[in-house]
């Protein structure tokens, strides 16, 4: 790693950021050297026509401008484009603190050199990085859309309801029972948006518009604090607009 880049350092869940030059919170830039010739670095992406590294530290480096903040308040701060190459780095960085060990004969693994797997000396076993999908879905009933909130969304925000696919599950599967489970509903014609990665803490979100196909709106206690229709001239505090719940919500308003 001794080509100069961008740097995504990390210590105790938390990233290190600089304002030096723009004002905007961006990862600092230099060489490995800069920064304690960090060990175990990986190549995340690039950055304004740079390389971009990752790494984990026992201790962040004190730098001009600098302050440590967690994914969650750069995903509420910075662009998209910063909070895509934060969460990637720190689902990368996860990944490679979490298959240490081969999880068929606890041998200590290796980077296989190439690509990002880790490889077993022993044994051969691979480990490559692994997502979590998770359906989002927007239910519409003429006027009024379905939003709901979890105890633990910021106080007052309702978003779209989501949950995780399921093995042999397919995705239109996935979107019918989390809404039948979440709220009591049934829903149709199921169209698909966007998707979006989420490190919070490795899912992809696939995000889809669905209508009202019948059932009374039944919160499940465990998941949804509270559930409601709510017209498109009079809705609640939504999510933050880099999120696709929130792309999702404002592409059914035009």
């Amino acid at each position: 790693m001794s080509e100069p880049g961008y740097w995504i350092l990390r210590c105790q869940h938390r990233l290190l950021m600089t304002s030096e030059n723009s004002g905007q919170r961006l990862f600092p830039a230099g060489s490995a050297s800069d920064f304690g010739n960090p060990d175990k670095v990986l190549r995340v992406g690039e950055w304004e026509g740079l390389p971009c590294y990752a790494a984990d530290l026992t201790q962040l480096p004190e730098i001009p401008f600098g302050e440590a903040l967690s994914v969650r308040a750069i995903f509420q701060t910075s662009g998209a484009e910063v909070f895509a190459l934060a969460g990637r780095a720190t689902q990368l960085l996860d990944w490679q603190k979490n298959h240490r060990y081969c999880g068929q004969c606890g041998s200590a693994t290796l980077i296989k050199s190439g690509g990002l797997a880790v490889e077993c000396p022993r044994c051969g076993l691979l480990a490559y990085p692994r997502i979590s999908p998770a359906v989002m879905v927007l239910v519409r009933d003429g006027d009024k859309l379905l939003l709901a909130r979890s105890p633990h969304f910021k106080p007052g925000v309702f978003s779209a309801l989501a949950g995780f696919v399921e093995p042999g599950e397919t995705l239109e599967e996935c979107a019918i029972r989390e809404v039948r489970e979440e709220v009591g509903i049934e829903i149709a014609n199921l169209r698909y948006f966007h998707s979006q990665p989420w490190p919070f803490p490795n899912s992809l979100m696939i995000a889809f518009f669905a209508d009202y196909a019948g059932g009374t709106i039944t919160p499940d206690p465990k998941e949804i604090e509270a559930a409601e229709w709510f017209a498109l001239d009079s809705l609640p505090t939504l999510p933050d607009p880099i999120s696709i719940s929130r792309r999702l919500i404002d592409a059914a308003l035009r």
